[in-house]
C-alpha cells in the first residue's frame, strides 16, 4: 500500500510515512491487539527522543557540510585525489575501502550529509553517473553496519539476542563475505544500477 501509494504518485514521501504509522497503528492496537491504548504514549515518548537524537546528529551534519563547502573542501578533495587516482576503477576502490571505515565509524544519517556533497563531484570528474554512486553508496555504507568497531547492526543484534558481539560477528561473517561480494559487483558493474533508467 504505501510503496504503491509512493510509485503511482498518490502519497509524498512525508504522507506515506503518516499513512505507515496509522496502518501499523491500526493493526497493532486494534487487529493484533499487541500494544495496548494506555502504552501508546510511552511508546510515543520513547520515538521522540529518538528523532530528537536523529536531529542533533542531522543538525550538526548540515553545520560541518557548509564549513566545508566554504572552505573549498570538495576542491582540496578532488587536487587530491587528483594524485593518487588514474581512472574510475582507482577511484572506486578508494571509495568503497573509505565508505566501508566510514560505515563502521559513522551512522548513515550523518554520512549523507556530511561525505555526499564531498564526493559527488569528485566522481563526476571520472565520469560516474550520480544514480550508481548512490546505490554504491548506500549498499557499501550498509556493509559498514556489519563491521566491526562499531557496526551499529552488530550492536542491535548482540542487544536484541542477548548474545555477546563478538558471537554475533562470528555468526554473520560468511553473511558478511557475500554481501562484501554483491557490493564489489554493484560497484564494478553499472549496468546493474543504471539498468532501469536507460543509461
Amino acid at each position: 500500500m504505501v510503496l504503491g501509494g509512493i510509485y503511482s504518485g498518490y502519497f509524498a514521501v512525508s504522507e506515506a510515512a503518516a499513512v505507515t504509522a496509522i496502518y501499523v497503528l491500526l493493526v497493532e492496537v486494534v487487529i493484533r491487539r499487541d500494544i495496548r491504548l494506555r502504552q501508546i504514549a510511552g511508546i510515543m515518548r520513547e520515538s521522540m527522543v529518538l528523532v530528537g537524537g536523529i536531529l542533533l546528529i542531522l543538525g550538526v551534519s548540515l553545520a560541518s557540510t557548509n564549513y566545508m563547502i566554504d572552505a573549498e573542501v570538495p576542491q582540496a578533495l578532488i587536487a587530491f585525489v587528483n594524485q593518487y587516482v588514474s581512472g574510475p576503477t582507482s577511484f572506486l576502490i578508494m571509495l568503497l575501502i573509505f565508505l566501508l571505515i566510514l560505515g563502521a565509524i559513522l551512522d548513515i544519517f550523518s554520512a549523507l550529509v556530511l561525505v555526499v556533497p564531498l564526493i559527488l563531484p569528485v566522481a563526476a570528474q571520472y565520469g560516474i553517473h550520480p544514480v550508481h554512486l548512490g546505490i554504491v553508496f548506500l549498499a557499501t555504507m550498509q556493509l559498514g553496519y556489519l563491521t566491526p568497531p562499531v557496526g551499529l547492526n552488530l550492536f542491535i543484534s548482540s542487544y536484541r539476542f542477548d548474545q555477546p558481539v563478538v558471537r554475533v560477528y562470528l555468526a554473520t561473517f560468511p553473511f558478511l563475505i557475500m554481501l562484501l561480494f554483491t557490493v564489489l559487483l554493484i560497484a564494478f558493474f553499472p549496468s546493474l544500477s543504471l539498468v532501469l533508467i536507460g543509461d
